[in-house]
């Protein structure tokens, strides 16, 4: 309902209406007011059809705003209609006065036609339309009441008198609007779930491994195990270490276990590397306590310095074979056992294997086959000289080959009776090398490579002159230089000191006990170091 009672669309009932279009017709077109507009004050001071002011009959002043002198409900700030005038669909305009009746009745007539014509039109498209956007609300539809809530509604459907199409059609827009807002509900409801449970399994996960790892014990099996599986522990080990070794094996459940294990243990501390029979799932004691017994380590062990005929000696004996199997696999299979490129192919070479027999502990098993072994030592002997670049390393101290600094590590290990004086030997061997030798002029002058050249361990190599007429490349005396290869299997220590020599002007050394050598520059000082070491000898014989 719109400003003065009219409708939308119809013609003032008074033609003298100032706000509805000009004066003249009745039948000019009705101007809408602009509703954002200020309006003029229509009436100042101006009495309609004068006496009507009251003063003169009796009746209420008129008021431009109540033309039929009632008191008009208040009107919707949206749609601008009043809620008691569209609140019924029955609605009819309010009666007039009888003094307007009688004085307008064509004004009247024509009003009550154009307000039934106009509300007998259909309602707006967007009557029924539902509307998502929470912020926005929708007008009231004119001529009908406000839906209820459906939880006051009861059985409303009876009493409603609208048509049922449109019932239908409401109900089904309200059912699709409650099915998505509960798929809504729903997915929202198991993503929430979903990430309070990751969360709380992640929590759940990260507190047991802290209290796992700060107060609970480490993983472990029970009990003895079953199977049998070889294992083999670098020489070297650290306890965790082993742990490690052993759990990859599947001897134990985890190393913490075993360090746990070793530590309650006190005969751990002689664990030590090499090639044990354990069982499969033991507990970490278990295991331990197998470790320690001597008869569980089936491993072979090379000593530093040893020659390859005595790793052959050990091999055969080891796997039961007949005196000599091993060596002849050796010499036969020689190519297939992987030496590296710069071995030695000489031909005056005794033992092509000699220097790559690497000294350490190793897994052999009864069924082992003696090229099996041979190719696991040769292995071990690559992998340290890779470590140590003994290319690289002969190029710098002036050596032809690596080959020749191996044959200078395996005198040293031979001259050098104890580990703390290889540095200074190795310092006599390249001092005796030198072209300006002036001492044994270019000689070694070593029993060692006497002994191997004949295959023996003596200190009674018989005198200078007879060495002198020895014919064999091994022997030092006659032949100056290097002799052609290794004559024994060197150790780490002894590799290390050949690489990186003491410096000194040494041409002689001697041991008179074993904690001490004499190194001298001289001959004259080397013959007094020679009388101690008589001396030496004669208190220990006594």
């Amino acid at each position: 309902m719109t400003e003065y009672g009219r409708g939308y669309g119809s013609e003032p009932w008074h033609p003298e209406d100032p706000l509805y279009g000009e004066q003249g017709s009745y039948g000019s077109q009705a101007q809408q007011p602009q509703w954002g507009a200020q309006q003029p004050d229509a009436y100042p001071q101006q009495q309609y059809n004068g006496g009507w002011d009251g003063s003169q009959t009796g009746q209420v002043p008129y008021d431009p705003y109540d033309p039929y002198g009632q008191q008009q409900p208040p009107v919707d700030p949206y749609s601008g209609a009043s809620p008691d005038y569209y609140g019924t669909q029955d609605a009819y305009p309010p009666p007039q006065p009888q003094h307007l009746r009688q004085q307008a009745p064509q004004e009247q007539q024509q009003f009550q036609q154009q307000f039934h014509q106009q509300h007998q039109q259909p309602e707006p498209p967007y009557a029924d339309a539902a509307v998502d956007d929470w912020r926005a609300e929708p007008e009231p539809r004119e001529h009908e009441p406000e839906p209820e809530h459906s939880f006051f509604a009861g059985d409303a459907d009876e009493d409603d008198d609208r048509p049922a199409g449109r019932r239908e059609e409401r109900r089904a827009t309200r059912d699709r609007r409650c099915k998505k807002n509960k798929r809504r509900s729903g997915r929202t409801c198991l993503v929430i779930a979903g990430v309070f449970a990751v969360g709380v399994g992640t929590v759940g996960y990260f507190g047991y491994d802290f209290y796992m790892s700060h107060f609970g014990s480490a993983p472990d099996f029970e009990g003895e195990g079953s199977g049998a599986v070889q294992v083999n522990i670098p020489d070297g080990s650290y306890v965790s270490d082993m742990g490690l070794i052993l759990k990859r094996e599947g001897v134990i459940k985890s190393a913490d276990a075993f360090t746990e294990a070793a530590g309650e243990n006190k005969k751990a501390n002689s664990l030590q590397g090499g090639a044990y029979s354990l069982r499969k799932q033991m507990s970490a004691a278990a295991a331990i306590e197998l470790m320690l017994d001597p008869k569980s380590r089936n491993g072979l062990t090379i000593r530093e310095g040893l020659r390859s005929g005595s790793v052959y000696e050990l091999i055969d004996k080891k796997l039961k074979l007949k005196t000599g199997t091993t060596k002849k696999v050796a010499k036969s299979q020689v190519k297939n056992l992987g030496l590296p490129a710069w071995a030695s192919r000489s031909a005056k070479l005794k033992d092509p294997l000699e220097g790559f027999l690497y000294p350490s502990t190793y897994s052999v098993g009864d069924d082992a086959k003696p090229a099996a072994v041979l190719k696991q030592m040769v292995a071990r002997a690559n992998q340290v000289y890779e470590k140590y670049d003994l290319e690289s390393n002969a190029r710098k101290l002036k050596l032809e080959s690596p080959m020749q600094l191996l044959t200078v590590a395996s005198l040293t290990q031979a001259e050098g009776k104890y580990k703390h004086d290889f540095v200074k030997v190795a310092t006599v061997v390249y001092n005796r090398l030198k072209p300006d030798n002036t001492e044994t002029y270019g000689l070694l002058d070593f029993d060692s490579t006497v002994n191997y050249a004949r295959s023996q361990s003596t200190l009674d190599t018989g005198s200078v002159d007879d060495l002198r007429n020895f014919n064999d490349p091994y022997n030092t005396y006659k032949f100056k230089g290097l002799p052609p290869g290794p004559i024994g299997n060197p150790g780490e220590e002894a590799l290390k000191s050949a690489i990186n020599p003491a410096h000194g002007n040494w041409y002689y050394f001697v041991s008179i006990n074993p904690e001490k050598t004499l190194f001298a520059e001289t001959n004259e000082e080397h013959e007094r170091n020679r009388r101690l070491y008589e001396q030496e000898r004669e208190k220990a014989s006594e």
